[in-house]
């Protein structure tokens, strides 16, 4: 969030986007009004205790933590129907356990962290749409006048669900198109059919036209690939013919990088990855000893098990769950210390922050 308002949290770090003209400065303020909507003195108080407490903790090189989280994701299911390269669900090597989050556990996660945090991303692992009870969560949130913001491959966009998205309240709706032929399509989104998902995005722009709404902001996100990385200004024509409220350009996380894929772009403004002198790649951010995601968010996968972050697809680094425990108390928790304590003093040992982009700019 370190382009609007609220820039001390920076919660907005990872949807910071690249627009120009008019079509920007609409999007911008748009979503900084949705955002300032969601702010409390109780919510502002919060963050200035979770700010403070990072950059001592930074100082000192101890892990001290004041505060609740701004931000939290929630996986609402971690099934897909599609078999994304790239991706661990659609690769099918996801060691946890496949399934829905059911209404009950969300609604306790909720109660107890609404006060004092902001932002609720909803989504993890998984096509989120998939999950029959994904627009009572978001308008749970919503009427906690929280913002929530998810991430679909857009092929579930009926008229019912376009209704429903505006209705829930959604603030932000991201859809990946990642080709704009389905020849290169698919490379990446196995299965996936990209006229459906142009026409779904099409629907989806109608009916919120037709509602009179104004939100959910639909972003259309383009991860870029070797394989599509020469349609990139095929795209842009594409969002604009759409009317889609913002076209995002997406650095690729790659697995097994280090002896490069052939899904890591040519152009390495494009990249997360850089080659080295002996042909093998190396990320290009630097691993500093310290993460602000550590101190001001954590992720909650469908069963209720939290995690410090969207790195750790497995859920490797249980810290709790919140079946059982208060969030309060996991986020407070002896293993969730020293987790942060760990990234304050060899962050690069750990294995889930060795393809992590912390501090680096991922969109473009």
């Amino acid at each position: 969030m370190r382009n609007h308002v609220f820039l001390l949290f920076t919660i907005f770090a990872q949807t910071s986007f690249s627009l120009t003209g008019i079509s920007m400065i609409v999007y911008k303020l748009q979503d900084t009004k949705n955002f300032l909507r969601t702010l409390t003195v109780r919510r502002l108080w919060n963050g200035l205790l979770v700010l403070s407490s990072f950059y001592i903790s930074r100082i000192f090189r101890k892990a001290i933590h004041w505060g609740m989280p701004l931000s939290i994701s929630i996986e609402p299911t971690s099934l897909c129907n599609l078999g994304c390269t790239e991706c661990p669900t659609g690769l099918k090597i996801l060691t946890r356990r496949s399934g829905n989050l059911n209404m009950p556990l969300f609604t306790r996660i909720i109660d107890q962290i609404y006060k004092t945090t902001s932002y609720l991303t909803l989504y993890f692992q998984g096509e989120p749409f998939m999950n029959p009870s994904f627009f009572d969560f978001v308008a749970f949130a919503s009427e906690k006048k929280m913002y929530t913001a998810t991430s679909t491959n857009g092929h579930y966009f009926t008229e019912a669900n376009c209704k429903k998205a505006v209705e829930s309240g959604l603030t932000r709706l991201i859809v990946s198109v990642d080709g704009t032929t389905q020849e290169v399509y698919e490379k990446y989104r196995k299965d996936g059919h990209l006229e459906k998902v142009v026409e779904g995005l099409e629907l989806m722009m109608k009916t919120r036209r037709e509602m009179k709404a104004k939100n959910p902001l639909v972003i259309m996100q383009f991860i870029v690939f070797k394989d599509n990385e020469h349609q990139i200004e095929d795209i842009q024509k594409l969002a604009k013919e759409i009317g889609v409220d913002h076209l995002a350009l997406k650095t690729a996380q790659v697995y097994d990088y280090e002896k490069g894929k052939k899904t890591i772009p040519e152009n390495i403004k494009y990249s997360r990855y850089k080659k080295r002198k002996d042909g093998t790649y190396e990320i290009k951010n630097k691993y500093y000893n310290h993460c602000w995601r550590s101190w001001q968010s954590s992720v909650i996968t469908w069963d209720g098990h939290m995690v410090p972050c969207c790195f750790d697809k497995d859920a490797k680094y249980k810290v709790g769950d919140l079946k059982s425990e208060s969030l309060k108390a996991v986020w407070e928790s002896a293993d969730l210390k020293i987790f942060r304590t760990n990234v304050l003093k060899k962050r690069k040992e750990i294995d889930i922050c060795r393809n992590c982009v912390e501090g680096t700019k991922i969109w473009l």
